[in-house]
């Protein structure tokens, strides 16, 4: 095998494959990239198993093959190279020669054949959106998502395709995400389907911010990502979601406008004085005003006062600080809602889009 290839071609698909790649794996072919050249088109293939990912690229090819390298080792190289065209060349034995102007690296691989095949699907659901509201979609949702492994069905997030919509949720038990995103597809593609957290951290790196295509396949058990010249393939997590909309309050005494920056500005700083132990925030809603405050012993205590167009009864209720600045972060309104019911009763946080977060009270201190 043997091709000629940009360097910023070479380093921006390493990118985008290397990250699947873990130290920890016990199998070395795992911890290499597979490099192929197929009907005149450069591939690079990683995969720990679970998810791979193939990027494509275009070069002036020589002569077909395939070997795999170890990725990191090679990326390190790769980078530090002059910004010009570098030469790959693998000889028999599975020796990759590098050449890039006046710089030579040798460097042994491992037979292709040992390399782990890449899924094919058969007999998938296709689905297909644009990439920056899939994108979207995710960031507004997977915040929320569990890091219990003993509650492996919420170590993802929940992809519903129902009634031409795509509802995707995410949820620790504490606190819950969802948005709905119109789109169009058979209603034979129905279903509801859970992506592993992985597969939601890669998304958000290989999915671009503009209006280009996503296609997403769905068979039994796997799912692909179809993103410009790179795929992601991952396995789906097995099992039954729980029933999220059970959880969601119906409806609210009290709903409260807030303008988005000035109070996620001020719950950061009254929750520079909470600490693991007493991790809370009070809030304490009166006519046109909400204090925001935190009491730690050990610690101090701090509080702000924040004018608000608010008339109803005064309501008191406790939250987990970084559960409340989540959702403020990842949506983009200058104003959102929060409704409340009383301080037991679960708060749910709403902008002008078809997104909802609820977030679940703590128990006050007296």
């Amino acid at each position: 095998m043997k091709f000629t290839v940009s360097k910023e071609a070479f380093i921006e698909s390493l990118q985008k494959v290397q990250s699947v790649v873990t130290s920890k794996t016990t199998l070395p072919i795992l911890s290499n990239v597979l490099i192929s050249v197929v009907n005149n088109v450069i591939e690079l293939t990683t995969t720990d198993l679970d998810l791979g990912v193939r990027c494509q690229m275009q070069g002036e090819i020589e002569s077909p093959g395939a070997v795999t390298l170890p990725v990191r080792r090679l990326f390190s190289i790769v980078r530090e190279l002059p910004d010009s065209e570098l030469t790959l060349e693998v000889d028999d034995k599975n020796m990759a020669s590098i050449r890039c102007g006046q710089s030579y690296f040798k460097i042994v691989g491992i037979a292709a054949d040992e390399f782990p095949p890449f899924p094919k699907l058969e007999g998938a659901r296709v689905f297909k959106v644009l990439q920056n509201q899939f994108r979207s979609v995710l960031k507004k949702t997977s915040y929320a998502i569990s890091t219990d492994e003993t509650r492996y069905v919420l170590n993802g997030v929940l992809m519903s395709f129902k009634e031409n919509k795509l509802t995707v949720v995410a949820t620790d038990g504490r606190r819950l995400a969802l948005v709905d995103h119109e789109m169009e597809f058979p209603k034979s593609s129905e279903g509801d389907f859970i992506l592993p957290t992985k597969a939601v951290n890669e998304l958000g790196r290989l999915l671009s911010d503009k209006d280009e295509e996503l296609k997403i396949s769905i068979s039994e058990n796997q799912i692909s990502f179809f993103i410009g010249q790179t795929t992601l393939v991952t396995k789906l997590i097995e099992g039954t979601y729980p029933n999220y909309r059970q959880v969601i309050p119906s409806e609210p005494k009290e709903r409260i406008t807030l303008e988005r920056e000035s109070f996620m500005a001020a719950v950061h700083r009254v929750s520079l004085l909470t600490n693991d132990k007493s991790n809370s925030i009070k809030l304490s809603f009166g006519k046109n005003n909400l204090l925001i405050t935190a009491n730690t012993p050990d610690v101090g205590e701090s509080k702000e006062n924040l004018p608000i167009n608010y008339k109803g009864k005064d309501v008191t209720i406790a939250f987990n600080p970084a559960f409340l600045l989540d959702p403020l972060r990842n949506v983009d309104n200058d104003t959102v809602t929060m409704d409340l019911i009383d301080e037991l009763s679960p708060g749910v946080i709403r902008n002008n889009e078809p997104f909802l977060y609820v977030i679940m009270p703590m128990r006050q201190s007296s």
